[in-house]
Formats: structure tokens, C-alpha cells, sequence
């Protein structure tokens, strides 16, 4: 069975079950339902950002404002 059938046989359930059954489904992918939704960094990523924190903590880079950055960002101001 291929994943499509598979997907529509569980809408065509889902969609004609009783609370009871949706709420036991449901609790059984609560966790990857709502872990799809967290935001997750690499540990390359977390590397990368804590290198940065750093040196700006240390006063080895350059800050910005948010208005600043937005200037940055919309070419109204070099950086």
C-alpha cells in the first residue's frame, strides 16, 4: 500500500471516527505532532551562534540596534 493510500484511509477514518478514538490517536502522536512545530537548531548551528554571542559579549563585533538593522536590511544604511 502505497503512503497516499494510506494517507487517504486515514482521513476517510479520521473524519467518521467517535471522540474517543480520535482523542487516544491523537494522544498517541501528541509528541511528533507538536515537536513538528518546535524550531530546532544544529549543533553546528548552536556552535556557530554561541562563537557570535561571544564575541559580542567580549566586544569583538559589531552591534546593532533593530532599527538599525532594519535600515540594513532594506538598503538604506551600510553596515
Amino acid at each position: 500500500m502505497t503512503t497516499l493510500a494510506i494517507r487517504q484511509k486515514l482521513i476517510s477514518y479520521l473524519a467518521e471516527a467517535d471522540d474517543s478514538k480520535i482523542t487516544a490517536i491523537y494522544t498517541l502522536l501528541k509528541n511528533e505532532i507538536e515537536a513538528e512545530n518546535t524550531f530546532k537548531l544544529t549543533d553546528e548551528e548552536l556552535e556557530m551562534l554561541e562563537k557570535e554571542h561571544e564575541m559580542h559579549v567580549n566586544g569583538l563585533s559589531k552591534s546593532y540596534t533593530r532599527e538599525e538593522a532594519r535600515q540594513i536590511i532594506k538598503g538604506q544604511r551600510a553596515f
